[in-house]
């Protein structure tokens, strides 16, 4: 589903608040009379469906346990599954996943696993489910999306209760309030990119977020650089407070975050334990996704309405730019700069391109060979090249053609597809709005403002329009 970030057009040229820096490419190139066509979307733009091939997922570790610790917490693991997570916990195990440390506190998967397995989850939660959910996760991150389940009706009259707070007794209010939290189509794609990211990309990292999110602390430290932030520290730390961010300073240039789902979360959560249908999130998925939300949202989300507030956005649904490349940044602990590259007028529509799409290719392709998936933001317009929605998707992969052309390989955790798809380069570079880069790949090619210094002005403006 799309997420309207287009609503203050202004909004939608933030330049990221995750990197130390924003960016615009030079216009020099600027391809304008790409923008004359309309861009709607194909009847069946995806070329492809592709089988996820998990050896391609995180760097292999180890595959094969060693010492006490590691057998009795493996075993206790699978004492705590049903027949098929022991199938896949196995699987994790041969491709070089379960006992992967790359996480914030350097703990494994398995640790993580464990933890999950043996100690206490938060009310109404089951550790089954939880470890359940988790392993599927990891061993296929292209499951993980952002389809919010239907409200069973024993479950009504407690979610209209937590959604009103202290105006739970007030008759008149309760009728909108279901019509609230009946979300048929969500607006976190920009937080199941994310969350789907850290699945592929950093698997203990995931597993400990998994284990922090649904403990009845139901909340995750996370220590990060300054630097990623911003290049001055007093810049980081003026963004960690505009974001509202609970941290503790660290040193010179190290924070200790304290990241958590909204108040409401639960309840999904808990819907999801006892009543989730085929295709909808899993427990996992709603506390992961509301616990982004929430960071880019600057702790405003409200996980039964999946509506928001905030300073930096005057739309309720989803995150912009700014916001989107700020949570990245902290989760990934990565400087991660966002570059637009379309040009949006006051009233909406595409009317060029800050750079040519040779540049776009490149730089997005540079990313890749990296080792980096890179999350993009893209639009869909009308007839006139009137802005109608946008969406954020990740490519994971890129791909040549017969006749030279790049194809994308692509996860959308919107598209109902539970493997990767591809997208031929006709169809989605001139989309593209943004995407999330390091700074090492684009710094050749833009012109830098500190992103802070973008923050500090929107959010002035916003404030003497209000």
């Amino acid at each position: 589903m799309y997420y309207n970030y287009f609503q203050n057009y202004r909004q939608s040229n933030y330049n990221t608040a995750g990197a130390p820096k924003t960016k615009k490419v030079e216009a020099a190139a600027v391809n304008n009379n790409a923008a004359k066509t309309s861009f709607c979307a194909a009847t069946n733009p995806i070329i492809n469906e592709i089988p996820y091939d998990k050896a391609k997922t995180a760097s292999p570790l180890r595959t094969r346990l060693t010492g006490k610790d590691e057998i009795d917490k493996y075993n206790t693991v699978l004492k705590n599954c049903d027949k098929d997570t022991k199938k896949h916990i196995d699987a994790l195990l041969k491709g070089g996943i379960l006992l992967n440390n790359d996480s914030n506190d350097k703990t494994s998967v398995l640790d993580n696993l464990y933890k999950i397995a043996t100690t206490p989850r938060a009310q109404g939660l089951n550790n089954q489910s939880i470890l359940k959910d988790t392993v599927e996760a990891l061993l296929n991150p292209y499951i993980i999306n952002q389809q919010f389940g239907d409200i069973p009706a024993n479950y009504s009259e407690g979610a209209v209760d937590a959604y009103l707070g202290t105006e739970k007794n007030d008759p008149s209010k309760r009728a909108q309030a279901k019509q609230d939290i009946n979300v048929p189509y969500s607006g976190t794609c920009v937080a199941a990119s994310i969350e789907f990211n850290l699945a592929k990309k950093h698997p203990a990292e995931y597993a400990r977020f998994a284990n922090g999110l649904s403990s009845p602390e139901m909340a995750v430290d996370k220590e990060i650089s300054l630097k990623n932030l911003t290049e001055k520290s007093l810049d980081a730390v003026w963004l960690l407070n505009a974001f509202e961010i609970p941290h503790k300073t660290k040193g010179f240039d190290k924070t200790v975050l304290k990241i958590a789902p909204d108040k409401n979360a639960i309840v999904r959560a808990q819907i999801q334990t006892t009543n989730r249908d085929a295709g909808e999130r899993s427990s996992v998925d709603v506390l992961m996704q509301s616990a982004f939300m929430n960071v880019g949202s600057q702790q405003t989300y409200n996980s039964l309405s999946d509506k928001r507030s905030g300073k930096f956005n005057s739309n309720d649904k989803g995150l912009i730019e700014f916001e989107k490349t700020f949570t990245e940044s902290i989760v990934e602990d990565k400087n991660k700069m966002s570059v637009t590259y379309q040009k949006v007028d006051d009233n909406g529509h595409l009317v060029g391109y800050e750079t040519d799409f040779n540049t776009i290719k490149k730089q997005i392709s540079d990313a890749i060979k990296a080792g980096e998936n890179v999350i993009i933001g893209y639009t869909e317009v009308d007839e006139h090249n009137e802005i109608i929605g946008g969406h954020e998707i990740t490519i994971t992969d890129i791909k040549t053609d017969k006749n030279g052309k790049m194809i994308f390989v692509c996860n959308d955790t919107d598209d109902g597809i539970s493997k990767p798809i591809e997208y031929s380069e006709d169809y989605l570079v001139p989309k593209i709005h943004h995407a999330a880069l390091p700074q090492e790949i684009v710094q050749n090619d833009i012109q830098i403002t500190d992103n802070w210094v973008e923050g500090l002005k929107s959010y002035k403006e916003m404030k003497m329009a209000a």
